[in-house]
């Protein structure tokens, strides 16, 4: 029998992790965020890139109500691909209801993309080939529905290039985007209220 059981044996041991890949996983776990935002580990999807990995963040209100909700996903291929420029893409979904006088303005999908945008820069992350959606909607109820008679969502889904495996700025501007669609002042900011 010409069939070599080392073959088969070596198929099916998995390759070793790559360092970059490695390293950047360590350094989006290893990071802190704002108290108000719990991060955890999510299933990542398994056929974007050779090797994935991906978070879930929610901003809580004082009370303990989601403001803000989205799933960040780091993938890697050691190839490279043509339209990432490069070998680490970031792939966001971030999800926030609003007040009825935000969600009227026509400017708002532009002003949710800055959000994304202005935090990577705020934060200094290095980053290249951004993209992305911004969706809002206008949900009204009618009848017997409990809940608030219309609801504005804004969804914004983007992705970009990470230049190197730190990914500290990256999920802080994460985190910022989503505190920003919640109506959270910047970190650090204390806002007055009248009286």
């Amino acid at each position: 029998m010409d069939d070599d059981p080392t073959a088969v044996l070596a198929a099916e041991v998995p390759a070793p992790t790559p360092d970059l890949f490695r390293q950047a996983v360590t350094s989006l776990t290893g990071t802190s965020v704002r108290a108000e935002v719990r991060v955890e580990p999510l299933r990542p999807p398994q056929r974007l890139a050779p090797y994935s990995y991906a978070i879930a963040a929610d901003v809580r209100g004082a009370d303990g109500d989601e403001l803000a909700t989205g799933r960040l996903v780091l993938l890697h291929d050691p190839d490279g691909v043509e339209a990432w420029d490069g070998v680490l893409r970031l792939v966001a979904f971030a999800s926030a209801e609003l007040d009825a006088q935000m969600g009227v303005d026509p400017m708002l999908p532009a002003v949710g993309w800055s959000w994304l945008i202005g935090a990577l820069d705020e934060r200094a992350a290095a980053y290249r080939a951004a993209g992305g959606t911004v969706t809002q909607t206008t949900s009204t109820r009618f009848g017997d529905l409990a809940g608030p008679h219309t609801t504005i969502e804004l969804e914004l889904r983007g992705s970009w290039t990470a230049d190197d495996a730190d990914m500290t700025p990256h999920l802080h501007a994460f985190v910022d985007l989503l505190c920003a669609a919640a109506g959270l002042p910047p970190e650090g900011v204390t806002v007055l209220s009248p009286g």
